[in-house]
């Protein structure tokens, strides 16, 4: 697609950074209204959230890097920092913890908060996955349906190029943003503190699972070789504990 937005004379601006950009930009002023609504967050505890899950994400999302190609990245570990790109569910299970504990050393609700960040989160994925479509990531298969899309600049990752792939960056975009519809609607009507973000992994994780089975770059590492990838694999995990704690909390909410 458009893997460069423009140039301002020797400086490059990548469409990918800046799709990245506006989610966090959007995701944070979201984050900060809510939080300063419902429980008087500051300015400063937003912002030092914020970098704190920026510098989590990188890390975590790095870091999981390691499980598509673990001989290759354990023997040549600075490849690490010279690929592009992340890994989602490495950011988002690296920050969770990190949301928990800066939650509770402020002592602001941790499952109220967590609601608010699940719209937070589809805010800056959604916008990162068109981002990724843009430069090419994250490709789908060859395909002969209607919506496949053809990239044809080189700079993009997509493969192989000239050929129609499934758009699967903007499936999961599309899924991400009905979700953050979805987490909109239970986050004014829920029954208990932390439903929308319990409601947000199940949702995404499923739809995640099923898009697997149309993407094309194989370097994401499988489990299960062509059969269950590791995104397959922690997204089934994803769905079991949260059907637990979903469960739990409405219960407990319930006999209260």
């Amino acid at each position: 697609m458009h893997p460069v937005l423009f140039h301002l004379g020797s400086l490059t601006i990548y469409t990918y950074g800046f799709f990245i950009a506006l989610g966090v930009v959007l995701g944070g002023l979201y984050m900060w209204q809510q939080g300063k609504k419902r429980y008087g967050f500051t300015f400063d505890q937003a912002n030092a959230l914020f970098l704190l899950l920026i510098v989590g994400g990188v890390v975590g999302g790095k870091f999981f890097l390691i499980f598509e190609n673990p001989s290759f990245y354990l023997a040549n570990p600075s490849e690490l920092l010279s690929k592009s790109g992340f890994v989602f569910y490495g950011s988002l299970l690296t920050d969770i913890p990190l949301m928990l504990w800066y939650f509770k050393k402020n002592n602001l609700p941790l499952l109220g908060m967590l609601d608010i960040m699940a719209a937070v989160t589809c805010l800056v994925h959604g916008f990162g996955r068109i981002g990724c479509f843009n430069a090419g990531c994250c490709y789908g298969k060859p395909t002969q349906s209607w919506t496949g899309i053809i990239f044809t600049d080189p700079v993009c990752q997509a493969q192989p190029l000239n050929t129609p792939l499934h758009p699967t960056q903007l499936y999961e975009a599309a899924l991400i943003f009905f979700i953050l519809g979805l987490v909109f609607y239970i986050d004014r009507n829920k029954k208990f503190d932390g439903q929308a973000f319990i409601s947000y992994l199940i949702l995404y994780a499923i739809g995640r699972g099923i898009i697997e089975l149309f993407r094309g770059d194989l370097q994401r590492g499988f489990v299960i070789r062509d059969i269950l990838s590791i995104s397959q694999f922690i997204s089934i995990l994803i769905v079991v504990v949260s059907i637990y704690f979903y469960v739990k909390l409405r219960r407990s909410t319930t006999f209260h």
